[in-house]
């Protein structure tokens, strides 16, 4: 912990469609997919990532810089009924996720790069993203949109997810909207598999996953997100 942070282990790996299936095999039987994944056993998750007028965010990840920060607001399956603010931080190759949540109305004021006022009983990581708006210049810079399979379990507080069709979009506006102009960030058949835990990762899930077998990255959905999508439009980083 540093102070009211706690961080977490977070490894990522590039995987196909053939590993994706055997992955998903094994560990269907063994650990239960989280209890919000629905009946489908999966949900999707989009997120609109801000950055200052510096491009500070995108250039720590270009950089490999140890310690840096994201801020993003989230929403699932396309839907108003959970909006948060999410602040999610890195150091010494572990993570943390700190979030507020926010009203319809709160969130569209953010996306047109508008903050409201700053008031004492706001959680904190709201407070210091209110302040950034008006310092830095925090904007909201691009979507980015994929289907999860999730995976819990309890002990070590492991959470294991796939996710494909990962996509970006500029289209900031259109957050709550579902249709806008996507362009994809993989390649075809290529997925993300992310395993996150605490201090305690059983033996007997990892051997299950042949970790050490898996070609291991440092994937950034934002920073991907920003580069593909420039590309795609043959414009520049803004």
């Amino acid at each position: 912990m540093e102070g009211q942070r706690t961080y977490r282990h977070e490894y990522k790996f590039l995987i196909d469609e053939r590993q994706k299936a055997l992955l998903y095999y094994r560990l269907k039987n063994l650990i239960p997919l989280d209890a919000n994944a629905g009946e489908e056993g999966r949900y999707w998750i989009r997120s609109v990532y801000f950055d200052d007028y510096r491009n500070s965010c995108f250039d720590q990840n270009e950089d490999g810089i140890n310690e840096r920060a994201k801020y993003r607001i989230r929403i699932y399956d396309v839907s108003d009924r959970s909006i948060k603010l999410e602040r999610k931080s890195k150091k010494n190759g572990m993570t943390c996720k700190e979030s507020a949540p926010l009203t319809r109305a709160q969130c569209g004021q953010l996306l047109q790069g508008v903050p409201f006022p700053v008031e004492t009983d706001q959680p904190a990581v709201l407070q210091q993203f209110l302040t950034l708006m008006r310092s830095r210049g925090m904007r909201a810079k691009t979507i980015v949109e994929y289907e999860r399979i999730p995976f819990t379990y309890p002990a070590g507080n492991v959470r294991i997810t796939f996710d494909r069709n990962i996509t970006s979009s500029l289209q900031v506006t259109r957050f709550f909207e579902k249709e806008n102009m996507r362009y994809p960030v993989l390649s075809r058949g290529q997925q993300l598999l992310e395993v996150k835990f605490d201090e305690y990762f059983p033996t007997w899930i990892r051997d299950r996953l042949e970790i050490g077998s898996l070609r291991q990255t440092s994937f950034s959905k934002y920073y991907l997100s920003r580069k593909y999508t420039v590309f795609c439009t043959g414009g520049r980083l803004k």
